[in-house]
C-alpha cells in the first residue's frame, strides 16, 4: 500500500509492519538506519524512486483484483489504519482484509527468480505484526513473481513468533525512548516445506522423465504378457516352459515366471 507524506512522518512515532521485516531481519546496519530514523536522527528514507517498491504499488489493486477472482475470497479495509489495542506505537496500514475482517490480506510483488520459501520467511514478521494488530488469527500474502506466475499463501498465527515478534517491537521501541542501541532479534519463521519448482526447463529431467514414461508402458505390456502366458498354463501343470521363458507352480498354486519374487 503506498504511503502519503503524513502516513510517512507519523511512521516516525510507531512501528508499522515493514519495520518488523526489519527488525527480525537481524542486519545489524539495516536496524541501525531503522533506529536512527525513529529516533530523528534521520530522514525516512525515500522509495518513490525504487523502482519495485512503485511498482509493488501499482500493481497492488490488480493483486487484489486477481486474489478475489482466483479465490472467490473478498477483500475490504484496503489502505486502514489500525493500532495495536493495548500499545499504540504499534500500527499498521492495511493492504487489506478478507475472510469477513478474519484474514490480514497482504499483497507483494516480487523478482520472478525469487523462490517461494524465502518470500513467505522475509514477510512472515510483517504478517504476524500486522495480525497482533488487528487481533485476528489468519492471514494471507498475495504475491506475483514477476509477471508470469502468482501465488497465494495462507499463514496461520504461530503463538510463539507472534510473541516473539512482539517482544522484538517493544525492545526496539524502548531503545528508541531510552536512547540506547537496540538489541537484534532474530528468530526462524515458521515456514512449511512449500517450495514448487517448475523443471520443464531442465533437460536431464525431460529426459529422465521420457525413459520412467517408455518403462512405465514396457511395465504395462510386461505384465499384460505374463498375465497371458499364465491363461495358457492348464491347472494340472506344475512347469511350462519354451522360448526362454519358465513358468513354476509354487507350493500355493500360483504361477510365477522364472526370477520372480515369491
Amino acid at each position: 500500500m503506498a504511503l502519503t507524506p503524513e502516513q510517512i512522518r507519523k511512521r516516525r512515532y510507531s512501528i508499522g509492519g515493514s519495520d518488523m521485516n526489519i527488525i527480525m531481519s537481524g542486519n545489524a546496519e539495516k536496524i541501525s538506519k531503522l533506529w536512527k530514523q525513529k529516533h530523528g536522527d534521520a530522514e525516512s528514507e525515500d522509495l518513490s524512486r525504487i523502482l519495485p517498491v512503485r511498482m509493488g504499488s501499482f500493481t497492488e489493486p490488480f493483486n487484489v483484483q486477481w486474489f478475489q477472482e482466483e479465490t472467490g475470497r473478498m477483500v475490504t479495509n484496503m489502505g486502514d489504519e489500525r493500532v495495536h489495542p493495548d500499545i499504540p506505537y504499534l500500527t499498521c496500514t492495511l493492504d487489506g482484509l478478507t475472510d469477513d475482517g478474519q484474514t490480514v490480506f497482504e499483497a507483494k510483488h516480487v523478482s520472478a527468480f525469487s523462490k517461494d520459501e524465502d518470500i513467505v520467511e522475509r514477510y512472515m514478521p510483517q504478517l504476524h505484526h500486522n495480525m497482533n494488530v488487528c487481533g485476528v488469527r489468519n492471514s494471507v500474502l498475495s504475491v506475483f513473481y514477476g509477471t508470469l506466475k502468482w501465488e497465494r499463501y495462507d499463514v496461520s498465527y504461530d503463538d510463539v513468533y507472534g510473541s516473539i515478534v512482539q517482544g522484538a517491537a517493544e525492545n526496539f521501541w524502548a531503545s528508541v525512548q531510552g536512547d540506547y542501541a537496540p538489541f537484534i532479534t532474530t528468530a526462524n519463521a515458521p515456514v512449511d516445506p512449500i517450495r514448487r519448482v517448475d523443471m520443464n526447463g531442465n533437460n536431464e529431467w525431460a529426459y529422465l522423465a521420457a525413459e520412467i514414461g517408455e518403462m512405465t508402458s514396457y511395465k504395462r505390456v510386461y505384465d499384460q504378457s505374463v498375465a497371458a502366458l499364465k491363461q495358457l498354463v492348464e491347472p494340472d501343470v506344475i512347469e511350462a516352459y519354451g522360448h526362454g521363458i519358465t513358468l513354476k507352480r509354487d507350493k500355493r498354486g500360483t504361477l510365477r515366471m522364472k526370477g520372480d519374487k515369491e
